[in-house]
């Protein structure tokens, strides 16, 4: 571990009541505060941000939820992403949250609030694949943002099956996979901070 705390903001691409992901999210975050990480779990549906209109945010500027979440993001070093796969990309729901968060503050330079960001990617899905053509797509977007996002990354398939009833994953070998990606999004973190 790294001397300065990595502060890691954590984030769940879907709203479903139950979702895998944020189940796959829990665990992930229970390993990054068992490495000594500060860990915020956001909800951006909490900030109540509208389908992102380049004519809304002339008019009115930037909703003041986008506003909040965007100091979220500028307060944190790491981003810790759980996303299911909605016909063969990215959920709506996050692509839209990413796209208000990188609208640009008067004067401010692109990237913006992801400047200097590490990024973990995970999904969950009862299919085969586990949501990975979903983690290509927000591999993308991240990567146009300029964040770094790591080459390591989960998908974890038949996610209906795969959850004891306390949260944790059944399988060792998938729990240990989730915590190695953990491992470095925290040491990789670390070592560009310090």
């Amino acid at each position: 571990m790294t001397q300065q705390t990595v502060k890691v903001l954590a984030l769940c691409g879907s709203l479903r009541t139950g979702s895998w992901n944020r189940k796959l999210l829990q665990v992930a975050c229970a390993e990054a505060k068992s490495l000594g990480a500060q860990v915020t779990v956001i909800d951006a549906a909490e900030y109540q941000m509208p389908i992102y209109d380049g004519d809304q945010e002339a008019a009115q500027g930037m909703p003041a939820g986008a506003l909040a979440l965007r100091r979220q993001f500028q307060q944190h070093d790491a981003l810790l992403i759980a996303s299911p796969e909605n016909n063969a990309s990215v959920s709506a729901y996050l692509k839209n949250t990413l796209d208000w968060v990188s609208r640009p503050a008067p004067g401010e330079p692109p990237p913006g609030p992801y400047a200097n960001k590490v990024a973990a990617i995970l999904a969950a899905s009862p299919g085969a694949l586990g949501g990975l053509r979903g983690l290509v797509h927000l591999r993308q977007v991240l990567l146009t943002l300029g964040v770094l996002v790591l080459t390591e990354q989960f998908a974890l398939s038949r996610a209906d099956k795969a959850f004891q009833p306390d949260g944790s994953l059944a399988d060792g070998k998938a729990h240990e996979t989730v915590a190695a990606i953990v491992r470095r999004l925290i040491d990789v973190t670390g070592r560009l901070k310090g």
